[in-house]
């Protein structure tokens, strides 16, 4: 947990709020255009700390815990998605791995420059023929004396085009072993011989946020590149980061719902028809009274989730509730804003219209809602059965 007082916390989260929407807000529609994010903003992300929120304060972070960080991103997320996507996995998949299970040489050298910015991360387990199915991942690392070769394509991969660190699950075993035991993780710096990125994807939304292939083609890493030293963890290793990746997800969900929500609520006390505001209308006033109980639902799922985390608490099962409700909570949202601005919402310098595209991502990944369904099903039916 963290050490910062209350007082000083809510200092970060004014500075992070006022940034955001003097400095991000503008930019939007730039940044949609030019598929980037301007080096001078990351460079102030860099000088806020925000790559640093959740590393311990030994490695030069914050160490805030989940309740403190969904604050930070929930303002962050007033703006565009892509500007967190810059720094999101930094916090989540790209450091918290290496936390739990890296070793302590691994933790000393990484960890600062994570923290710092200096190193942006990335996290490779979706492949070609491998996405919710993730344990039947094909990429392979073969041992050989004092290194490994890998072999292999990740797909989708988030940050790759500008990542620093590539954190890789790959086979080290042909069988199938018990607990995913045959997948192991590795830490690669970017430029590796054998490495390659692929062309930047064109996405539906989220402009500025970059993904690309990775190929690997006998990429020789040194065998102290395996994370934790042993192989046969990096399954185990990659689920245990996804309930706090779950959460952080889910607060992106909520920062995003509260300004599209902003959005179509301003709309509606602006724009006339029938000679007054459209907010006059009870039509309207439903879609944004079902938004705004949507919206409080997931604010107080999320904080609990989140405090819950903080105090030690086992939380996968209320972390893909989270997930789950959010996403499709947000989804809802944007539809219904896009709804009230009519046809204004359907074009593309409308901000609705950005976010309704934007928004339709937080369904898929970290875990799709059909998974979160079944993660949540089969963990109810088994407290059941216990009974």
């Amino acid at each position: 947990m963290s050490s910062m007082d209350k007082e000083t916390l809510a200092h970060f989260v004014d500075t992070v709020r006022r940034y955001t929407r003097e400095k991000l807000v503008p930019l939007e529609e730039q940044v949609a255009e030019q598929d980037a994010i301007p080096d001078e903003i990351i460079a102030d992300f860099r000088e806020m700390g925000l790559f640093s929120l959740t590393t311990p304060e030994e490695y030069g972070g914050l160490g805030l815990g989940s309740s403190e960080e969904i604050e930070i991103v929930k303002e962050i997320t007033w703006a565009s998605a892509a500007f967190r996507n810059i720094f999101g996995l930094n916090l989540g998949l790209g450091s918290q791995g290496i936390l739990m299970d890296g070793t302590p040489e691994q933790k000393a050298f990484w960890l600062p420059k994570i923290a710092s910015g200096e190193v942006v991360t990335s996290f490779c387990l979706t492949e070609p023929d491998s996405g919710s199915d993730s344990a039947a991942l094909q990429t392979r690392a073969v041992r050989d004396g004092d290194d490994y070769i890998l072999t292999g394509t990740k797909r989708y991969i988030t940050n790759a085009p500008v990542a620093g660190l590539f954190l890789v699950m790959a086979r080290t075993s042909e069988e199938k072993l018990p607990k995913n035991g045959h997948i192991s993780a590795f830490l690669v710096p970017a430029g590796t011989p054998g490495m390659r990125i692929g062309k930047k994807e064109r996405k539906m939304g989220q402009r500025g946020a970059l993904v690309a292939d990775v190929y690997f083609d006998d990429a020789r890493i040194p065998a102290l590149a395996l994370l934790g030293g042993q192989e046969g963890k990096g399954f185990i290793t990659a689920m245990k980061t996804l309930d706090r990746g779950r959460i952080n997800v889910a607060s992106v969900c909520v920062g995003q719902a509260r300004r599209i929500l902003h959005e179509a609520a301003t709309y509606a006390v602006t724009r006339r028809q029938f000679g007054e505001p459209i907010g006059n209308f009870q039509l309207i006033q439903a879609m944004i009274a079902d938004s705004q109980a949507d919206l409080y639902a997931a604010e107080c799922m999320l904080s609990d989730v989140a405090r819950r985390y903080d105090s030690g608490e086992r939380v996968s099962l209320q972390a893909s509730c989270a997930k789950l409700f959010c996403s499709e909570m947000v989804g809802r949202i944007a539809d219904r804003a896009v709804q009230i601005h009519g046809g204004a919402g359907y074009m593309t310098d409308s901000p609705v219209e950005r976010f309704y595209r934007d928004v339709r991502i937080f369904r898929i990944y970290e875990g799709t809602t059909q998974i979160q369904q079944l993660i949540i099903g089969k963990e109810v039916l088994a407290r059941a059965a216990a009974a």
